[in-house]
């Protein structure tokens, strides 16, 4: 998991360049997996036994917050807008990557405290986003173009125990959740065919779950992506615990049923899990997935994430393989079903 994770956050998928880590996922399917993509940049594989009725549908969001450049300056400062909703409060000095024909490092530009007038606290406006190359722009403008996309960077690492830190696990992690997911369910030579969706857009509108939605047309769907974990300045009520397991949603939107299905699950198999209570919708792709076609009955489970949208996201490498764990025994249950 570890390797699966560092390899992923490698790959810079902001969003609207999902595709950007085709070869990769492709890399960790058979090769005679079935693997597409579609007009909004959503990677479907198939796996289990594809000319099946039964479909079930195992998402995860695979574009990740950025920035968008908007401007090149006289002096060579790349202007930059969110792509997603990024935190400003923790962009000056930070390091980015900037995506353009060439990668090129730059530094988001950070006005002294010195010369701040007391508001060095404050976050930097959207509309004042800078990046240093330290490149002339008649140097720069060769590689780097308007509407070339910027990345965070923060090398992926393994922290304490079980802890990994990375900019993008958010959802990289739901991502590599359903890879491994479909390692273990690939031992099993299950009779339901069951679509894995790696999904675009999910930070600029939960885009590419609508259309994924209605060309899958599943009978049922379980989403993973990340959420709150307990953290200093972070309420109880609000979170999940790091190293407790995945957070199952309960929420007007989703399924009661599959909720059951996957609760009993982890009783029976002694699968560590926490409970996550929403009054309205997720804000995650699950509120439009239900939505699609005639309706489609939707699970949400969600894996604790601390410093969410920063370059030091957090989360527990238990917490990920007991997810993948509880995400195969759930279709192997399916397959016992279909079959009797």
């Amino acid at each position: 998991m570890e390797k699966l994770l560092t390899e992923l956050c490698s790959k810079y998928t902001v969003s609207g360049s999902e595709l950007e880590n085709l070869e990769l996922i492709r890399s960790f399917f058979d090769k005679d997996t079935d693997i597409r993509t579609d007009a909004n940049g959503n990677i479907i594989a198939s796996i289990g036994r594809t000319d099946s009725k039964d479909v079930i549908m195992l998402e995860a969001h695979n574009d990740t917050i950025g920035f968008v450049v908007t401007f090149i300056d006289e002096n060579g400062f790349l202007k930059l807008s969110n792509c997603g909703g990024t935190d400003r409060r923790v962009l000056p000095g930070s390091r980015v990557n900037v995506l353009g024909k060439k990668h090129i490092r730059g530094i988001v530009c950070c006005l002294p405290p010195h010369l701040s007038d007391g508001g060095e606290d404050k976050a930097p406006d959207a509309d004042g986003i800078y990046v240093d190359t330290g490149l002339a722009k008649s140097e720069l403008e060769k590689y780097v173009s308007a509407g070339d996309k910027v990345a965070v960077y923060s090398k992926p690492e393994k922290l304490i125990g079980k802890r990994f830190k990375a900019a993008g696990l958010d959802n990289k992690a739901g991502v590599a959740v359903l890879i491994r997911a479909a390692q273990l369910i690939k031992k099993q030579k299950t009779d339901i065919c069951i679509k894995i969706v790696l999904s675009s857009q999910e930070e600029t509108g939960l885009v590419g779950s609508r259309t994924a939605g209605f060309s899958v047309k599943p009978d049922c769907a379980l989403v993973v992506d990340v959420s709150f974990a307990k953290q200093a300045c972070v309420s109880e009520e609000k979170s999940g615990k790091l190293s407790k397991g995945a957070m199952l949603g309960l929420s007007p939107i989703l399924d009661r049923g599959l909720y059951r299905e996957l609760e009993e699950i982890c009783i029976k198999n002694s699968i560590p899990y926490q409970k996550e209570i929403m009054g309205g919708s997720t804000g995650t792709n699950a509120d439009v997935i239900s939505t699609a076609g005639e309706g489609v009955r939707t699970a949400l489970v969600s894996i604790p994430l601390r410093n969410m949208h920063t370059q030091a996201e957090t989360v527990d490498i238990d917490d990920l393989e007991n997810t993948a764990k509880l995400i195969s025994l759930f279709i192997e249950s399916r397959g016992a079903d279909a079959n009797g």
